[in-house]
């Protein structure tokens, strides 16, 4: 049980360390309009995850008991996404690009909406849930509801760390990624071992 939660916990890490939409776009509202409103960004992205956790935990365990077979082809599912995500970002070009020129100044409230609307009706978020957080299920005693919530409370804590540090230090991060051109290099393929180490969790 904790080193199934631990290998998630670290797994979440390396993910949120990673370059993408959401960390890309913290770390762009935090140089131009200073922390506070970077940890804005960051609370909307984090509550909206609640969400799609909520979705996942209820939608996931009425499967379950519904059909073992079936929860089978969610997990099966899921190992095929992440091998395709890692393959995509294999794809993918190692330099990280964050433009400043235009993002435009808004009030931390607004940042915050932004950040949880963002977060909620973007369809991957739900079908990167549906394929990272079933492998992971720790318990035969624990409710499959309960587990999916606390699954979902350690990865918002996680993100929510990382997110905020990258908010808080935002200048310095974005000194060391002009600085240096191999980080991009470093991140990419870390998220590729990650993401292929966590389909085979799955599919064993």
């Amino acid at each position: 049980m904790i080193e199934t939660l631990l290998s998630f916990a670290i797994a979440t890490s390396i993910l949120a360390i990673s370059p993408g939409p959401d960390n890309i776009f913290v770390l762009t509202q935090s140089i131009v309009n200073g922390r506070k409103f970077g940890l804005a960004t960051v609370f909307g992205l984090i509550s909206g995850c609640l969400v799609h956790t909520t979705l996942l935990a209820f939608g996931v365990s009425a499967i379950i008991k519904e059909s073992e077979n079936l929860f089978f082809a969610i997990k099966l599912f899921g190992a095929s996404y992440l091998l395709f995500l890692a393959f995509k970002v294999y794809k993918s070009k190692a330099n990280i690009v964050f433009s400043v020129n235009a993002v435009e100044k808004k009030t931390t409230l607004q940042l915050f909406k932004q950040g949880f609307i963002m977060n909620v009706l973007n369809p991957k978020v739900s079908i990167f849930f549906l394929a990272f957080f079933p492998g992971f299920l720790f318990s035969d005693r624990i409710s499959h509801v309960l587990q999916f919530y606390i699954l979902g409370l350690i990865f918002m804590l996680v993100s929510l760390l990382i997110f905020s540090t990258i908010a808080i230090l935002a200048g310095a991060i974005s000194y060391k990624i002009k600085e240096n051109a191999k980080i991009g290099w470093y991140l990419k393929w870390m998220q590729i071992v990650v993401f292929m180490l966590i389909a085979v969790f799955i599919l064993i």
